[in-house]
């Protein structure tokens, strides 16, 4: 398929498709008048992309990450294959993750411990 028909099926658009490629995310193929294609698993490849990106990762992490994945849901568990780099990326990256978690959760409790605070006086006043 060319990148028009992989743009339409994944709803990902044809210059971010050229970025991925410039990224060394996806390899297409190039037809004699210099025309890329795709083959049919670049529509989950874009997927898997589009998810990892959606998930925080850096076009760098995926591009280190991707030979990893087997599938869209699948991971190699041969842990020889991870190296301590591509370790260290992935363990920062769950740092940071976890860290904006606890930052949520600590504003989380504020506003639900001041809903609880004023909502006594709200409910009274709201009958005026």
């Amino acid at each position: 398929m060319r990148i028009g028909e992989l743009s339409r099926r994944t709803g990902v658009p044809a210059r971010l498709l050229r970025y991925y490629e410039e990224q060394d995310l996806l390899h297409p193929e190039r037809a004699a008048n210099g025309y890329r294609t795709y083959d049919e698993s670049a529509v989950r490849d874009v997927q898997q992309i589009r998810g990892l990106l959606d998930s925080g990762l850096t076009t760098e992490m995926i591009r280190a990450l991707l030979p990893y994945l087997g599938g869209a849901d699948a991971i190699h568990p041969e842990p020889e294959c991870v190296s301590a780099e591509t370790a260290a990326l992935l363990r920062a990256h769950i740092d940071r993750i976890q860290a904006r978690i606890d930052c949520l959760a600590r504003n989380r409790d504020r506003l639900s411990a001041y809903l609880a605070a004023v909502r006594p006086r709200t409910d009274a006043t709201a009958g005026r």
